[in-house]
């Protein structure tokens, strides 16, 4: 049984800096990580993208579910723990190698993919798993694990999502924590303990501030 779960989406910086924390964390300590889904794409599909986000949201958004069709095959080809690789691979080049930039110049129809065919050469995984990008038959999978993860928290958050003990009467699960950097060594432990502290506090809803820097990847 997983010990967390967390939903991502390879497009957010966000969930990307979360995670690393998460990962961060499982390199310290006996945590099992299950990697799950929650496209942006699918949760904001009732919205105007061209009154309610900034330009290039379309595409950004777009990219993060070709992603995630590729993350599900891989998942179900290979499974979790090469799931996480390859998300890790994918969050690589395209937060910490910028190459989130080319994303805008690609036509919608294949957006992301030079990303997605790096990152399965990188992770070492056969090539023809990025047919899946352009395979809508993996939307009801993603549709499903997006819904369930806001069935957890509530709507109206993003990614990421965590869920702690999910197999467990004592599951709890919330939105974030948003983190602008990667906590490393005992300040990770550290988050770590007070956010599941927190988190299992039967009342909490919500703590917030704004934004004080744009993410740092390391």
């Amino acid at each position: 049984m997983a010990d967390v779960e967390i939903f991502v989406d390879p497009i957010c910086p966000f969930c990307w800096v979360t995670s690393r924390w998460v990962v961060e964390v499982a390199d310290q300590r006996p945590l099992d990580v299950r990697w799950r889904f929650i496209a942006l794409r699918i949760i904001n599909e009732h919205k105007d993208y061209a009154s309610e986000f900034p330009d290039g949201y379309p595409k950004g958004h777009g990219a993060g579910l070709r992603m995630l069709r590729v993350l599900a095959a891989v998942r179900e080809e290979h499974g979790n723990d090469a799931t996480g690789e390859v998300y890790g691979a994918m969050g690589g080049l395209v937060h910490n190698e910028k190459r989130r930039r080319e994303i805008q110049d690609e036509p919608i129809e294949s957006v992301g993919d030079g990303i997605v065919r790096d990152a399965l050469d990188r992770s070492g995984f056969d090539g023809q798993l990025a047919a899946a990008a352009g395979d809508e038959r993996w939307d009801e999978l993603l549709r499903s694990e997006s819904n369930e993860a806001l069935s957890r928290t509530g709507p109206d958050v993003g990614t990421p999502i965590l869920t702690f003990d999910p197999a467990s009467e004592s599951a709890v699960s919330f939105f974030g924590p948003v983190i602008s950097r990667i906590p490393r060594g005992e300040a990770a432990l550290e988050l770590w303990d007070l956010t599941e502290r927190i988190a299992r506090f039967p009342t909490f809803a919500e703590l917030k501030r704004s934004m004080r820097e744009r993410p740092v990847f390391d």
